[in-house]
């Protein structure tokens, strides 16, 4: 049974553009999430039904009569964009979670809307299935991400510039808490319209945070908290999104759109995820400096309805709650219990200093060091070099001893997700429609997710 939660019509107009979906050619179902299914209400579609409603996007019942291209701004690396919005997607329905959260089920590649300018509002193949990868890992890694609730392929021929071509094409369907973006607030202040900032203020304090009071120091605040956790999960699973521009930063700290993302396979700040982030603008280590930039943009947007001293004091606490989740993050990964924040801190760097020092494979660290103890005969582990990293991880116990046990742990090496690996899968697809392999690895990560204790 469903459980519809339209809250986003109740806005009115000015935030969105009712739409109509494209019509395509076929629809091969090629992923569905059962377990965002289940969480939602959708547990008993079948795949005709499924196909109906996600390829087809015929609404769902009690929802969404028609999807909404949702409008926004965005600065697109530094430079201010009033021509984007929802160019190849749209919300399709919004859906009460059993923890009552509000989530949205958003595409991409489903067709032409007012934002669309030059592109044909279509996604590649490639690019679902690239997604579908980097969702599921980083949910693995215990990141708060969206998910990949469908990919439907839909028969089309797509040209692009970047990739061999004509290409295969595709629709996704992503769950994800929220599309509301700071880009969102960028459009309605770059139109000097106060009224619906105020409005958008209390509909995300009202849906989803908690219906806490305080206007829009108090929404940014906790803006600020969550995009500081966000941020540091990312460093701690070894993450570069690629493209940190604020129309893809989400109000709920939630991170999504992924196209050129990387993991790392060393420690390196410079690593970039985009081919053309010629500067390192959003590189691995830059990705803190970077959100924080975002926030300012997003407390000046809000000067149209607050006072400034207020916003300020709130973005003056990024730097200390951002220190803060990456230690916990830190920990999370390493299964390992908080102690003090001193101590806390200091494993932290230690175990950055060592993988600079090292260039260990950044997951396989992880991986051996579960609970605090390295893996015996591995040579890095016996040098000088980890000393310190010895010495931070004596005092510290398993947070759950239960889950080393679990035979992942027993494997030579982790699940990863390096580049060459991605592109094998897509390989195995494109020269042979074979998808064997990349089916193994969602399970495969899946499996390493239930092994870290970040999935069912």
């Amino acid at each position: 049974m469903t459980r519809a939660a339209t809250i986003h019509l109740g806005l009115g107009p000015g935030y969105f553009d009712a739409v109509e979906a494209a019509k395509f050619p076929k629809h091969v179902l090629r992923y569905r999430n059962d377990r965002g299914a289940r969480a939602v209400g959708l547990a008993d579609l079948n795949d005709d039904a499924w196909i109906q409603h996600f390829g087809a996007f015929t609404p769902l019942p009690e929802n969404l009569p028609q999807p909404l291209a949702l409008r926004y701004h965005g600065h697109q690396f530094r430079s201010y964009n009033p021509d984007i919005g929802d160019g190849r997607g749209f919300l399709f329905a919004q859906l009460r979670a059993e923890d009552g959260r509000v989530l949205d089920l958003g595409t991409k590649g489903s067709g032409l809307t007012p934002y669309s300018r030059r592109g044909d509002g279509r996604l590649t193949l490639k690019g679902g299935v690239r997604e579908l990868l980097a969702t599921t890992m980083l949910e693995a890694f215990g990141v708060n991400t969206s998910k990949t609730f469908s990919l439907i392929e839909t028969g089309e021929d797509l040209i692009r510039s970047d990739e061999p071509s004509p290409t295969r094409s595709s629709v996704l369907v992503r769950l994800s808490h929220s599309n509301i973006r700071i880009g969102t607030f960028q459009r309605l202040a770059y139109e000097q319209d106060g009224e619906r900032i105020q409005k958008l203020v209390d509909h995300v304090l009202a849906h989803y945070f908690g219906g806490i009071a305080g206007g829009a120091p108090a929404m940014l605040q906790e803006t600020v908290r969550r995009v500081a956790r966000t941020g540091a999960q990312w460093m701690a699973a070894g993450f570069v999104h690629g493209v940190l521009n604020t129309d893809n930063i989400n109000i709920t700290g939630e991170s999504f759109d992924y196209g050129p993302y990387r993991f790392l396979p060393t420690y390196d700040p410079n690593f970039t995820a985009a081919y053309f982030d010629q500067s390192g603008l959003y590189a691995y280590g830059r990705q803190p400096g970077t959100l924080i930039w975002n926030l300012q943009r997003l407390a000046e947007c809000l000067t149209l309805v607050a006072e400034k001293e207020s916003l300020v004091e709130a973005l003056q606490t990024f730097p200390q709650i951002f220190e803060t989740e990456m230690a916990a993050a830190v920990l999370a990964r390493l299964n390992l219990a908080p102690r003090d924040a001193e101590s806390d801190l200091a494993l932290t760097g230690a175990v950055f200093e060592f993988l600079h020092a090292t260039q260990m494979p950044f997951e396989q660290f992880v991986f051996d060091c579960q609970g605090g103890k390295s893996r015996a005969g591995t040579d890095v582990y016996q040098s000088e070099a980890f000393a310190v990293v010895r010495d931070a991880f004596a005092p510290y116990t398993p947070a759950a001893p239960q889950r080393l046990a679990h035979p992942y742990f027993a494997q030579a090496t982790p699940e990863t997700l390096l580049i060459d690996e991605i592109e094998s899968l897509w390989a195995a697809i494109a020269e042979r429609d074979d998808w064997a392999p990349l089916y193994a690895k969602v399970k495969a990560i899946e499996r390493a997710g239930q092994a870290y204790g970040n999935m069912p």
